[in-house]
């Protein structure tokens, strides 16, 4: 539902709603916790009132990307916005902590709330957007919102590339709940450990994503991504089996490099290759690949390290992803093959005025 919103209406217009909304949550929550009168159930109104907003807010961001920068410099912008979500959850969680202990909860909320202004000034700033082209269909919703689906479907490569990142959302992301586990259990490192072992996968993504930023042609070669997927895992088995502290921040290094390298490049090539009149469809799949299912993800992995340790947990869920790469890879090639001059669309039209010339 998201996605058609983004196709059907104008996307800064749209974000304009979104990012607004964004101030009310944490906003209501320092009122809570300054007057002392917060309560469970409003903290979690409150974060499902934040995962409703982002619900809508993430398909429409994406797709507005290719707007603002267009396709030739689009991995520059997704590596970048990249960047700076890795360098904040670097900063973020050290600036927050200073800050609880200076000031208390209460103004920790409100910063977060008025930080949504910023994003607001900048697309009220925004000139010399792309005209938005009216698509008046007459099909129900059902129908509208199909269309994102079949089109994922029948083109190899951007419903391939959705699958893999599921997977690897499932199976190889699930750092939160397993994180914790390493530090305390297996590498005993405890809490100053554990932030340290999020920190070296933070700043590992962030060398990633300023090395596409200033290297976008490495994310458009699709061989590449595959030996970053490759990598992705081994640093994953690497660290699972890790006993050695330094050893265990190299390999989460390694691995955060690899994640968002991968995972830039498949958003890349995913907005490229679709038309843009279903853009906000797709990406809104990619969406729920990305994001929709980390709490699966998350369970399954809880699941596993009850059962076997957090090592095992990481193991299978990387042999796992492993598997599906290689699946992939083996039963079609093209994803990870040479890069595609044309998309499918582009394609069918090609056939298409062929097909007439040779009948004039």
């Amino acid at each position: 539902f998201a996605g058609e919103l983004a196709d059907r209406h104008r996307k800064r217009t749209v974000l304009l709603i979104t990012q607004s909304s964004f101030v009310l949550p944490p906003l209501a929550l320092f009122a809570l916790t300054a007057t002392g009168q917060s309560q469970y159930w409003e903290i979690i109104l409150a974060a499902v009132a934040t995962g409703t907003i982002n619900a809508l807010d993430v398909p429409c961001r994406q797709a507005f990307q290719v707007e603002m920068v267009g396709k030739q410099d689009l991995l520059n912008a997704i590596a970048l916005n990249s960047s700076v979500f890795n360098a904040s959850a670097v900063i973020g969680p050290s600036i927050a902590g200073v800050l609880i202990a200076l000031v208390g909860v209460p103004i920790c909320f409100l910063i977060n709330s008025v930080s949504y202004l910023a994003a607001i000034a900048a697309l009220l700033l925004m000139r010399n957007l792309p005209a938005q082209t009216r698509h008046r269909d007459e099909e129900p919703l059902r129908a509208r919102l199909a269309r994102g689906a079949a089109y994922a479907r029948d083109e190899p490569v951007v419903g391939m590339l959705l699958i893999v990142v599921a997977v690897f959302s499932l199976f190889a992301m699930n750092r939160t709940t397993l994180m914790p586990l390493f530090a305390d259990q297996v590498l005993h490192v405890g809490a100053h450990g554990f932030g340290f072992l999020l920190a070296s996968m933070g700043l590992g993504s962030l060398t990633g994503a300023l090395t596409l930023a200033f290297f976008p042609h490495l994310g458009a070669n699709p061989r590449r991504q595959l030996w970053m997927a490759g990598i992705w895992i081994a640093a994953l088995l690497e660290f699972s089996a890790s006993r050695i502290f330094a050893i265990s921040l190299v390999t989460l290094f390694v691995a955060g490099y690899c994640q968002i390298s991968f995972i830039a490049a498949a958003n890349s090539r995913i907005q490229s290759l679709t038309p843009d009149h279903l853009r906000g469809r797709v990406m809104a799949l990619y969406a729920e690949a990305l994001i929709g299912v980390g709490p699966l993800g998350a369970t399954q992995a809880g699941a596993l390290a009850t059962l076997f340790g957090a090592p095992w947990a990481l193991a299978i869920g990387a042999v796992l992803a492993g598997a599906v790469v290689l699946a992939v890879r083996l039963l079609r090639p093209e994803v990870f093959g040479q890069p595609r001059k044309t998309s499918s669309t582009e394609a069918t039209a090609s056939a298409g005025t062929s097909q007439r010339s040779a009948r004039t």
